[in-house]
């Protein structure tokens, strides 16, 4: 598993809009200069975060971002899948052997059963951290 950029400045956006919630709206401009992004690629993030009900966005001189939820709401694993789609270390271990889009050699693969596996460690390692968690330097 590879975590491109893309997800991780999801996550930088995120902690950096929890640590910073507590000022109202954050402009995305503020966030991007603390955290060394480029603004561009910043809103582009955004956009899929807002579409997905994570943060909302208000317009205007005292506009910009902030959580709808409080940090504790948000695993890591949530926002890792929103912005990666997948985590799982090979495509086919995203399939059980019965499923339609599973390979040939699902029902046969001696492996599969350990990527699934591990699959699922990770998945469940990432859904038990929360913003807060990092935030608090609880990992």
């Amino acid at each position: 598993m590879m975590v491109s950029t893309k997800g991780r400045y999801a996550l930088r956006i995120m902690i950096d809009l929890a640590a910073h919630r507590d000022s109202g709206y954050i402009s995305l401009a503020d966030v991007a200069k603390r955290q060394y992004v480029s603004l561009k690629y910043m809103e582009a993030i955004v956009s899929v975060l807002n579409k997905a009900g994570f943060v909302e966005s208000q317009r205007g001189k005292d506009g910009g971002y902030r959580l709808t939820r409080a940090p504790e709401f948000y695993t890591i694993g949530s926002i890792l899948k929103l912005t990666e789609g997948s985590l799982a270390p090979i495509s086919c271990a995203e399939f059980g052997s019965g499923a339609p889009d599973a390979c040939a050699m699902a029902g046969s693969c001696i492996t599969l059963p350990m990527w699934q596996h591990l699959d699922e460690i990770v998945d469940g390692y990432l859904e038990n951290i929360t913003l807060a968690d990092l935030l608090a330097g609880n990992v």
